[in-house]
């Protein structure tokens, strides 16, 4: 009786012992014929996964570029660039001078009073001595003749005064006359006696007498004469006091009508007339400027320099400038150290000629040198020193797009330029223009400009 045996697909397939399965047997068979393949290498297996990380991690540093870095956009025609270059670094500063009289006195009041007259105009040409301005004032006349009273009855006291120390310097020698007459006499008498006394003709009582009275005398004589010396040298003394009292009573009345005088005020020297300020009826106090007088053949030039420059300001400094087409020089003379907004003052004096033509108030620009050109590093001067103070500024990529902030060292610096020290290289080029708005940024984004 035929059957069949029934297999499930999940069953094994079983292989008859000592069998090879029909796969094996393959394989067996067909190892004589193929070789294996050789395992590919490292590099050509993972090579394309890391290209495309690395594609990935630069897309993303790129697009992660800039973050924690505070940065600025601006468009970039609103910022100005200037490129570090080498070349002569001239050390001045620019200048406006403006030309001046070179001498000025002013007018002024030694003891005020009311306007009286005004004999000139302002603006004027006057001569040296032109009375120009008429004062009154009534109680300096008032004093004047007060003091001119009492000086004359000291003047008349001290001649008294001398005429008495006079008076007795005479009788002193008068006496002294009287006294070397008498000597002279009894001498004489004597001289006579003696003889008569050795002919028994007088008595020997008398001539006695005649002896004492001529040693009396000569005492006298002797008395006098220490008395008028005395006498001489006190005389001496109080007449030389004397005179030097009258001399100073003489001055202050001197004094006392040239103050009186003064009320008529007139031009110092020759030259024009300025700034007058004065109307009939007008108090003036004293020391009041009226007005100045300023010569009209000479000049010189003052000039305003920043208050940086102060210790750097010298007399005898160069400065250059033109007039018309032609090149003059002047230096400083004189410094006015007071700063007033932000500025000094200084005097210059034109070196060899003076330029034709020139007027007073004439505006001259000038280049004040203040030390000797020398090969430097340049960058052109902007107002970006002022708010970095030359210690760091914003220096471009290469590609241009952006720019970095850097620590510099500037030096000296001119309108044109700024002496680099160092932190900048020929070639690179710096944003020069205002920092304002991005001062505190790591980083400026330039950006197209508008118009394009």
């Amino acid at each position: 009786m035929a059957f069949k045996k029934s297999f499930r697909l999940s069953d094994p397939l079983t292989v008859p012992k000592g069998a090879k399965s029909a796969e094996q047997h393959g394989t067996a068979s067909g190892s004589a014929m193929d070789q294996a393949l050789a395992r590919p290498p490292a590099w050509r297996r993972y090579g394309p996964y890391g290209l495309v990380g690395v594609v990935v991690v630069s897309t993303m540093l790129w697009l992660l570029h800039g973050v924690g870095i505070s940065t600025y956009r601006v468009a970039a025609d609103q910022l100005t660039i200037g490129t570090v270059t080498r070349g002569q670094f001239e050390n001045y500063i620019a200048v406006r001078a403006t030309v001046a009289p070179l001498t000025t006195y002013y007018l002024t009041t030694e003891q005020g009073g009311v306007v009286k007259r005004v004999l000139a105009q302002d603006g004027a040409t006057v001569k040296a001595g032109q009375p120009l301005i008429v004062l009154s004032n009534t109680a300096l006349r008032l004093q004047v003749a007060s003091r001119d009273a009492s000086t004359a009855n000291q003047i008349n006291a001290i001649e008294n005064t001398r005429l008495q120390l006079e008076d007795t310097r005479f009788r002193y020698q008068q006496r002294l006359l009287d006294i070397e007459h008498q000597i002279a006499v009894i001498k004489g008498k004597l001289a006579r006696d003696t003889i008569l006394l050795h002919g028994q003709a007088i008595a020997p009582t008398l001539y006695a007498q005649e002896q004492e009275q001529y040693r009396y005398e000569l005492k006298l004589r002797a008395a006098t004469i220490a008395s008028s010396n005395a006498e001489e040298r006190v005389r001496h003394t109080e007449i030389g006091e004397l005179r030097r009292t009258l001399v100073s009573l003489k001055n202050d009345l001197a004094i006392a009508k040239a103050s009186l005088a003064a009320l008529t005020i007139r031009a110092p020297i020759g030259g024009q007339l300025t700034a007058l300020d004065a109307r009939v009826g007008e108090s003036k106090s004293p020391g009041a400027v009226l007005g100045q007088v300023d010569s009209l053949d000479q000049f010189k030039l003052t000039a305003q320099v920043d208050e940086f420059y102060l210790g750097r300001i010298a007399l005898g400094q160069l400065a250059r400038f033109a007039v018309g087409n032609r090149q003059y020089r002047a230096t400083i003379v004189k410094i006015h150290p007071k700063v007033t907004n932000g500025t000094f003052k200084v005097d210059l004096h034109f070196q060899g000629e003076v330029p034709a033509g020139i007027t007073v108030g004439q505006a001259i620009d000038a280049r004040l040198e203040l030390g000797g050109a020398s090969p430097s590093m340049l960058l052109p001067n902007g107002p970006f020193f002022q708010d970095t103070g030359g210690t760091w500024a914003f220096v471009l990529a290469p590609d241009g797009k952006y720019a970095t902030r850097r620590n510099i060292e500037l030096g000296e610096r001119n309108p044109d330029f700024v002496e680099v020290l160092h932190g900048l290289s020929p070639g690179e080029k710096v944003i020069i223009s205002s920092y304002q708005g991005f001062r505190t940024v790591q980083r400026v984004q330039l950006t197209p400009s508008h118009g394009n």
